[in-house]
Formats: structure tokens, C-alpha cells, sequence
């Protein structure tokens, strides 16, 4: 790609994310590869360089403590987007808050939709398609009995090799370091 779109997710490496993983094999399985994540800052091209880029998240993330975000109701962005995701419902304003520390100078974008903080399911080629999807997934979402709580305490800067083909570049941990070198 000639000018490459970089992101920052939190991986959600859990029964949740095996849950999410699942789901989106199941209702999508072109995009079975993506694992399951919440975005802190959506795809966007750099104002600098990546060595720049990571310099400055790691100097906003160490002071950032790591936190707790409990998932709320399924939702979709249908009309805007034929996406289908699970809403943040506490640890919202946080991550909110990250994204607009995080949202300057090097990784500065005006974004196309306003930050929603949310763990995407699955984002569907169709409006109907996504419509489909959504009623599965609240109906599975209902059923589902295991932790809802995810801890945040690592970030990964990430960059788009082709189109929705993305690398991870590196780790970003939260919070500074307990032991002083």
C-alpha cells in the first residue's frame, strides 16, 4: 500500500473473544482471520513517522493505569455501516478518554464517524446481510453466560498491509513500570 492506515486495538484474549471469534466465524467466514478487538483509534494514516507514532503512545500510555470495561446490549451502525458490535458499558468514558489523548499531533485524524467505544462482531457486505446478523447475535449475546469484564493493560499499534489485512507492529502496555531501572 502507498500510504498505509495504522491503528491501535486491544485484543481481547479471552472467553469473550473466543466467544466474538466464534460468532463472526460462524456469520462471516471471509473475516474469520480478524481477532476479536476493541479499537482505540480507527484506521487513519500517520502525520509522521511510525517510530514517532509509537514514541508518542508510549509516553501517553504509561501514564494511562490499566482498566476494566464490562460489555453491554449487541448494537449495530446499521443505516451508516452494516455493522454489528457489542456496546462498552462501563469503562466507556475511559476509553473515550484515551482515544482523545491519543487522537493528536503524529496520530491526529478526523475521523468519518464519531469514537463509539464497542467490540465489533462482525461488519457484514450488506445492510440486510447485517440485519440477519444482528438478530443472531443478540439471541447468542442473550445466551451467553461467561464473563463479560474485560481488563485492558495492553494496546497494539497496528498497520494495514492490504486492504483489511492488518500486521501488528507492537505492544503498548498501560501504566508505568513498577521497578525503576
Amino acid at each position: 500500500m502507498q500510504n498505509p492506515r495504522y491503528g491501535l486495538v486491544a485484543y481481547v484474549n479471552s472467553p469473550v473473544g473466543e466467544f466474538v471469534e466464534n460468532l463472526r466465524r460462524e456469520l462471516h467466514p471471509q473475516t474469520q482471520h480478524v481477532a476479536a478487538h476493541i479499537t482505540l483509534l480507527p484506521p487513519r494514516p500517520l502525520k509522521g513517522s511510525e517510530s514517532e507514532a509509537l514514541q508518542m503512545l508510549a509516553r501517553i500510555c504509561e501514564q494511562a493505569e490499566p482498566f476494566e470495561v464490562t460489555l453491554g446490549d449487541m448494537q449495530s451502525f446499521i443505516p451508516s455501516t452494516p455493522t454489528v458490535y457489542i456496546r462498552v458499558a462501563f469503562g466507556a468514558a475511559r476509553l473515550q478518554e484515551l482515544h482523545d489523548q491519543l487522537n493528536k499531533q503524529t496520530l491526529a485524524c478526523t475521523e468519518e464517524w464519531a469514537y463509539i467505544p464497542h467490540l465489533t462482531i462482525v461488519k457484514m457486505p450488506t445492510p440486510e446481510a447485517a440485519d440477519r446478523a444482528f438478530e443472531i447475535s443478540r439471541e447468542r449475546w442473550r445466551q451467553y453466560s461467561g464473563p463479560r469484564r474485560i481488563l485492558l493493560d495492553q494496546l497494539t499499534f497496528v498497520r494495514e498491509e492490504t486492504p483489511n489485512s492488518w500486521v501488528d507492529l507492537a505492544p503498548v502496555r498501560l501504566g508505568g513500570t513498577l521497578v525503576s531501572s
